[in-house]
């Protein structure tokens, strides 16, 4: 079951906010206060969120910091602020002279943190230009470009390697979100991750799978493909059409992966229907807030949710799940098209 915490934040009423007729309704509003509440008390004196104790920091802090974003929060402005500003400050200070975004100590979650991270710090710009953030996200930025392989993707190492859809979707957003924000991104690099991730589709399901000759396609594995897709501005792409059929068809039936990777694929299923738009998002919103509204955890003043899936900790799946719940806010420019 997932918890969630309920909470009573200060945050301006917005249960009118509407994004093709999805209305963030006053009960939603509520769990989404608590959630960010419940957050909040998370956070490490050095910034940092983490899983389990100590787990995933840099990632975690990113999913986190995603969160707060997509309910308005920037840094030292809103209620949030400071959790906001000090998050920023953690992960500027992981970011190594070679761009690689890392944590302390050990290696942890690798090009998939790095990934996430870098897709944080390039909305963070967007939104304040601060010149450290700029110059910390260049590093990032010329790290991933560098470690693209041959094949146009990237996987777990910070160097050439082999490469799977599931690192990769991670650079590419992080690519259109630093060239959205404003930073150099050479454009051929984009388009040859696209090309990888192209090679990955099924045309038989018309799913995505994890590697090109490799594994079946999923519903998280589509959901990160399409997604991927249109943040590259192919919005209408028969991919994505196809892609939007198969992570529909898995949402209702349940079959598939789509418990198993429930958090992982929902993080991309929702700003892909989101930027799909119309009956699909409106449709897909429904369903999902129902299944989180009903799955939430109550405590006092906060909300928090177990995941749905995988035990990946409490603090990922309550980050994701209070992301996707506040997505019709409409705050962050990279779930926009």
């Amino acid at each position: 079951m997932l918890c969630l915490l309920l909470l009573t934040a200060a945050l301006p009423a917005r249960s009118q906010v509407v994004q093709d007729n999805v209305v963030v309704d006053e009960k939603t509003e509520q769990v989404i206060r608590a959630a960010l509440r419940y957050l909040a008390t998370k956070q490490s004196p050095n910034g940092s969120w983490s899983n389990n104790g100590g787990e995933y920091p840099i990632a975690m802090t990113a999913y986190t910091m995603m969160a707060f974003l997509a309910d308005g929060q920037t840094p030292n402005e809103g209620e949030y602020g400071r959790n906001v500003y000090h998050g920023m400050e953690y992960l500027l200070q992981r970011v190594g002279p070679d761009g690689y975004i890392s944590p302390e100590v050990g290696d942890g979650d690798r090009m998939y943190g790095h990934g996430i991270a870098t897709i944080c710090l390039s909305e963070l710009y967007g939104m304040n230009r601060d010149p450290r953030l700029k110059q910390k996200l260049e590093l990032a930025i010329r790290l991933i470009e560098n470690c693209q392989n041959d094949e146009g993707g990237w996987r777990y190492p910070p160097r050439k390697s082999d490469a799977d859809l599931s690192v990769t979707v991670l650079q590419v957003v992080a690519l259109r979100a630093a060239k959205n924000s404003g930073i150099d991104v050479a454009q051929q690099t984009i388009d040859k991750a696209v090309h990888y991730v192209k090679s990955c589709y099924d045309p038989q399901s018309g799913g995505f799978k994890y590697q090109p000759q490799s594994g079946d396609p999923g519903f998280a594995r589509t959901a990160a493909g399409i997604y991927c897709l249109q943040v590259c501005g192919l919005y209408d792409d028969p991919m994505v059409h196809t892609g939007c059929d198969f992570i529909s068809k898995n949402l209702i039936t349940g079959k598939g992966d789509m418990m198993e990777w429930f958090t992982y694929g929902h993080f991309y299923a929702a700003p892909a229907m989101y930027m799909v738009g119309g009956d699909a998002w409106k449709d897909w919103y429904s369903r999902v807030k129902d299944l989180l509204m009903a799955n939430v955890h109550r405590e006092g003043d906060f909300a928090s949710w177990e995941p749905m899936d995988r035990k990946v900790g409490v603090v990922y799946s309550t980050a994701v799940y209070t992301m996707i719940l506040a997505m019709p806010y409409h705050y962050v420019p990279l779930y926009q098209r």
